[in-house]
């Protein structure tokens, strides 16, 4: 912000705040007639007294055209910001034929000064001097030494050189601190602005590793609510096995019991009574050891090591099992199956889709010794490497509208079933068809 007014500024310094360069100001106009009405009087005064006294030796053509040629160059004096050099090398013809062209000269030796480098504003002015200095050099007016007249010539002509450079010297200083001043304005801006772009990829960072950190706690969110899911799942798929198991041998035995009783049915021996009670006991323990499994995977965060994971190769123990529960159960595998190895230890079958297909035939078999007790059970485990392993379990419906569902969970064990087929990229679907429940399973077989 321009604290001197703009109209008390020269043009020079002026356009630095937007005014059209060359334009003159209110400042420049009052120098102007100024330095022009300066000039007008020393053009009068030294035609009055022209030729001065001891400067007889003026022809008099020189007098007669003085006064017509220090009038035009007192008009050129309004060019002099415009053609500063040129001026001042018309004054030294000016000033060679009119002594009253001095005034005119003085002013057009201080705007070179001010306009130029100081070398030229000095040859202008030497000039000058050149030609007065023939006057101071051979005059012999009355009452003046000589040395007084060539230091008042020295004067005249040095002073407005002097005072030019000084101006001049000035305004560069001025437009140095100018040019320092927006070049440090400049930098300022850039530094503020790379500060604000620092500022904004702080903020960018911080967003993203705010938006990082909820997306991680989202992932361990879901990661915990998933493993919670697959614990229930090994849960119930680890209990409902066994408890059905409990079940029906404790109510097989508690209703032997009612009926010998009763009298309505035989006695029960001891080796009848001892062996479901081993039955339930040895069911009872591997219940407890596969639900200490699981419960070591809550404890420790890592998978049991004491027991393998079950896979196709326990099937046959899975299904003799049943069938010691009293459940009929008739169990086939297909010949690409048997072949392969698929349900061996060293089988071709992943692990993870064994264990998948193990859960399947274990749900299977306790949905129809919980919702069709007694009737017969039929498993199949078909398929191909390259192709689908089908694991299929279909028992007869009880009563016309299908499962009987018992208990407020029931269907669950067959939602947590599906999400673990669906984990291992394969297929669920179950159902009644023609008063038959069919479970069956397509798990991918790769090679």
């Amino acid at each position: 912000m321009t604290v001197v007014p703009r109209w008390l500024l020269p043009a020079q310094l002026a356009a630095l705040d937007g005014r059209p360069a060359g334009r003159r100001t209110a400042r420049d106009w009052a120098a102007d007639a100024g330095l022009f009405a300066f000039a007008v009087i020393m053009a009068i005064e030294q035609a009055a007294a022209y030729p001065p006294p001891g400067a007889e030796f003026v022809p008099g053509w020189l007098v007669a055209i003085n006064p017509w040629v220090a009038g035009p160059a007192c008009l050129a004096l309004w060019w002099r910001r415009r053609f500063p050099l040129v001026l001042g090398v018309v004054m030294v013809v000016a000033l060679s034929f009119s002594a009253s062209s001095v005034g005119a000269a003085m002013v057009a030796g201080l705007t070179v000064a001010v306009h130029r480098p100081w070398g030229r504003a000095a040859a202008v002015s030497g000039s000058y001097l050149v030609i007065c200095g023939y006057y101071g050099l051979f005059a012999e007016p009355p009452g003046v030494e000589r040395p007084v007249l060539i230091a008042s010539l020295l004067i005249m002509f040095g002073g407005p050189l002097c005072l030019g450079m000084a101006v001049r010297a000035r305004r560069l200083l001025l437009l140095g601190l100018r040019r320092e001043a927006e070049v440090r304005s400049r930098e300022h801006r850039l530094e503020l602005a790379e500060a604000q772009r620092a500022e904004r990829e702080r903020r960018l960072e911080l967003a993203e590793a705010q938006r990082a950190e909820r997306e991680h706690r989202l992932a361990l969110r879901e990661a915990r609510r998933a493993e919670r899911e697959r614990l229930a799942r090994e849960m119930h798929d680890v209990l409902a096995h066994r408890v059905s198991l409990l079940s029906v041998h404790a109510g097989a035995l508690a209703y032997r019991t009612s009926q010998a009783a009763a009298g309505t049915g035989p006695p029960v021996d001891a080796s009848e009574v001892g062996g479901t009670a081993r039955v339930i006991q040895d069911n009872a323990r591997l219940a407890l050891d596969e639900l200490r499994d699981v419960l070591a995977v809550l404890r420790d965060g890592e998978p049991a090591a004491t027991r393998p994971q079950p896979g196709l190769a326990d099937l046959p123990r899975l299904v003799a099992e049943t069938e010691a529960a009293g459940q009929r159960v008739h169990y086939s595998v297909g010949d690409e199956v048997a072949r392969q190895g698929g349900a061996g230890p060293g089988g071709s079958v992943r692990a993870q889709v064994q264990r998948t297909a193990y859960r399947t035939v274990q749900e299977g078999l306790t949905n129809a010794r919980r919702h069709a007790p007694g009737a017969p059970v039929r498993v199949r485990i078909e398929g191909s490497p390259g192709a689908d392993l089908v694991v299929t379990v279909d028992n007869p419906a009880a009563g016309a509208g299908g499962v009987r569902a018992e208990g407020g969970g029931a269907g669950r064990g067959l939602v947590g079933l599906g999400e673990r087929v669906a984990l291992d990229g394969g297929r669920l679907e179950h159902g009644v068809r023609d008063g038959v429940f069919v479970l069956s399973a397509r798990l991918p077989w790769q090679v």
